[in-house]
C-alpha cells in the first residue's frame, strides 16, 4: 500500500470506531476479512479488503484473513490459494494472521453445548420445509416447534449423537431458543447446526455436523478478539442475532457488527451464484476470464492494483445500496496507466503503405520516447522502411470536413518520423476495398517541420512491414449489454454482450517480442494493452485490451452535420 491508501479518511464506520475508542470500549482496533472459499474474489470483495485492511493500517491495528469454511459444499484449496494471491496482489498483508473457521469447530461445538446447558438451544426433528412453515411471516408470528421443550439432558444426548453420525442428513438440527414471536424473523429460533455428510477440503470426514454461518461467524470474531466486524448491508437484519450469540456466550469485550452498502457495478454481476453459473456454463473461459469482475480476471485484463484501490477509495462507503458506473473504474485504470504505461506502436487493422520514393532495401531506426511526459522512462529505437502498415481507419477515400488523417491530396506525419503524401491506391478487384496505398515522403521532415512552412496537422502511427511482429490482440468489452443485468427480467444468458470479445490479428513493433507477461503498454492512439498471462508466447505474443483511449474523431463523426 502507499501512504495515500493509509492516510486518514472519514466515513460513518470510522466515526463509530473513533467513538468506541474514545469511550474506552477497546484499546486497539482489530478487523478481519472473512471470505468463504467457494469462489474467487471479485471487485466487491476488493472493496471490503481495502476497507478492512485500510482501517487497520489507519488505526495502527491488525486485520486478520479468515476463511469462513463452515460449509464444505463447493469449498476448496484452490479458492483458498486464489484468495491469498488476490489479496497480496491488491497490496495487502495479513502478517501471518491467517485463520480458518474450521479450526474452531471444537470450540464452536462447546459453545453450542453451553447454550443447551443454559436452556437456550434444542434439537429439533422438523424437516427444513416444516421449519420454514413454522417460522411465520413478516406480519404473523411463528409457532413453537413440538420439540422445543425437550429436556436439557435429552438435547445434550441427541446433539452428541448428531456429532457421532447416528442420524441421517437433514433429519435433525440444533436450534437456538430465542423467540418465535419476534418481529425480526431471523430471531425465531434459528438453526445453528445441521447434519451434513460432505467431506471437508481441510479436515475430511472428521465432522458430520457443521455450524451455520450466523453462529460460527460472530463467535469466530470473538475467538480472534475482533473489535469491529464490518460486513455488507444484507446482514443488517442479522445483527440482533450476532449480538445475541456473543452476549450469551462471550465474556469481556465483544465485537461490534457494522454494515455498509455492498458494491453494485453496471454491466456486470457480483452475485457469487451468477459468477459460478457463468463459469460452470462456460459462458466465460474461467474465473480469470478478463471479462469477469473477479480480481483474477481484472488482473489478467491488465488492471493495476493501484487503480482498483483508487476506485474503492473514490466510491467510499455508504449506508444505502447504489449502482456504480463501471466507467468510473475504467477511468481510474486509464488515469493510472496514463502515468505508468510505456508507449508502443501497433496496427490492429493493417493497410499496406508503400513509400515510392524511399530507397528499396533501406531501413533506419527512429528514436521514440517511451513516455511523452516522462523523459526518465527513456527512449527506444523503432525500425522504419519502405513498406509500412497503418491503421485502415487512418485512410478515407472521401474524407469529410475536420478529418485530419490520410486521404487523396492529403499528407500526414508518421509518428516520430516523416511526413508522407498520398499518391495513389490499389483496390481489390472483387470487393472494391482499398488494399494498398502508394505515398511519397519528404526526406527533410524527419522529426522536423516542412522547410517550406506548410502545416501538417494529422499524426498517425505505423509499423515497418519487414520488422513488425505478428500478434494476437483480444479486444474486450463489457460482459453484459444492459446496465443492470442483476435487476433485469429475462433469461440471464440472453443479456450477455455478443461483442464482449473480438480477436484480431495485428502487427506490433519489434521491441514487443519476448516481453514478460503482465507487461502493460499504451498502443498509441488505440488503447492500453497487457501481455496475457496464460496464452502469450515470446514468439506469438497475445495482448489483452485493458481499456480504450478516448477517440476524439469518433466523437466528431457522431456529431450531427453542420456542427
Amino acid at each position: 500500500m502507499t501512504e495515500q491508501d493509509v492516510s486518514p479518511q472519514s466515513d460513518f464506520i470510522r466515526e463509530i470506531i473513533d467513538n468506541d475508542l474514545k469511550a474506552g470500549k477497546h484499546d486497539a482496533v482489530a478487523t478481519r476479512f472473512p471470505p468463504e472459499p467457494n469462489g474467487y474474489l471479485h471487485i466487491g470483495h476488493a472493496k471490503s479488503v481495502c476497507l478492512n485492511f485500510g482501517i487497520a493500517a489507519q488505526y495502527k491495528g491488525t486485520c486478520n484473513l479468515r476463511m469462513d469454511d463452515t460449509d464444505p459444499a463447493g469449498e476448496s484449496l484452490e479458492f483458498v490459494e486464489s484468495i491469498q494471491n488476490d489479496i497480496r496482489w491488491l497490496g495487502f498483508d495479513w502478517e501471518g494472521r491467517l485463520f480458518f473457521a474450521s479450526d474452531y469447530f471444537e470450540a464452536l461445538y462447546r459453545f453450542a453445548v453451553t447454550l443447551i446447558k443454559r436452556g437456550k438451544a434444542y434439537v429439533c426433528d422438523l424437516r427444513a420445509d416444516e421449519i420454514r412453515a413454522y417460522r411465520g411471516t413478516l406480519t404473523e408470528p411463528g409457532k413453537n416447534s413440538p420439540y422445543r421443550d425437550r429436556s436439557i439432558e435429552e438435547n445434550l444426548d441427541l446433539f452428541a449423537r448428531m456429532r457421532a453420525g447416528e442420524f441421517e442428513d437433514g433429519s435433525r438440527v440444533l436450534r437456538a431458543k430465542i423467540d418465535m414471536a419476534s418481529p425480526n424473523v431471523t430471531m425465531r429460533d434459528p438453526v445453528i447446526y445441521r447434519i451434513k455428510r460432505s467431506g471437508h477440503y481441510r479436515i475430511g470426514d472428521e465432522w458430520t455436523i457443521y455450524p451455520m454461518y450466523d453462529f460460527a461467524h460472530c463467535l469466530s470474531d470473538s475467538i480472534e478478539k475482533i473489535t469491529h466486524s464490518i460486513c455488507t448491508l444484507e446482514f443488517e437484519n442479522n445483527r440482533p442475532l450476532y449480538d445475541w450469540f456473543v452476549n450469551e456466550l462471550v465474556e469481556g469485550p465483544k465485537p461490534r457488527q457494522i454494515e455498509f452498502a455492498r458494491l453494485n457495478l453496471t454491466y456486470t454481476v457480483l452475485s457469487k451464484r451468477r459468477l459460478i453459473e457463468l463459469v460452470e456454463s462456460r459462458m466465460v473461459s474461467g474465473w480469470d476470464d478478463p471479462r469477469m469482475p473477479t480480481v483474477a480476471g481484472m488482473r489478467r485484463r491488465g488492471y493495476t492494483p493501484e487503480a482498483i484501490r483508487e476506485f474503492c477509495a473514490r466510491i467510499g462507503v455508504a449506508k444505502n445500496d447504489n449502482l456504480v458506473d463501471i466507467a468510473l473504474l475504467e477511468h481510474c485504470v486509464r488515469e493510472d496507466l496514463n502515468e505508468r504505461a510505456p508507449r508502443a506502436m501497433a496496427v490492429l487493422k493493417p493497410l499496406k503503405v508503400i513509400i515510392d520514393n524511399y530507397p528499396e532495401g533501406q531501413a533506419e531506426d527512429m528514436e521514440c520516447a517511451n513516455h511523452p511526459q516522462r523523459p526518465e522512462m527513456g527512449t527506444r529505437k523503432v525500425p522504419f522502411s519502405r513498406v509500412l502498415y497503418i491503421e485502415r481507419d487512418d485512410f478515407m477515400e472521401n474524407p469529410p470536413k475536420k478529418y485530419k488523417r490520410l486521404g487523396p491530396g492529403r499528407e500526414v506525419r508518421l509518428r516520430n518520423s516523416y511526413v508522407i503524401r498520398f499518391a495513389s491506391m490499389v483496390k481489390d478487384e472483387e470487393t472494391g476495398a482499398v488494399s494498398e496505398l502508394h505515398c511519397t515522403y519528404d526526406p527533410g521532415t524527419r522529426n522536423a517541420p516542412p522547410s517550406d512552412g506548410r502545416k501538417v496537422e494529422g499524426v498517425i502511427h505505423w509499423v515497418s512491414a519487414a520488422h513488425a511482429i505478428p500478434a494476437t490482440v483480444r479486444l474486450y468489452d463489457r460482459l453484459f449489454r444492459v446496465p443492470d443485468p442483476a435487476g433485469t427480467e429475462g433469461d440471464f444468458a440472453s443479456l450477455l454482450n455478443p461483442g464482449s470479445l473480438e480477436v484480431v490479428p495485428a502487427y506490433v513493433e519489434p521491441g514487443l517480442a519476448g516481453i514478460v507477461q503482465e507487461s502493460r503498454y499504451q498502443f498509441e492512439r488505440i488503447g492500453y494493452f497487457c501481455v496475457d498471462t496464460k496464452d502469450s508466447l515470446p514468439e506469438k505474443p497475445v495482448f489483452n485490451r485493458i481499456v480504450s483511449l478516448r477517440d476524439s474523431w469518433a466523437k466528431i463523426a457522431a456529431e450531427p452535420a453542420g456542427k
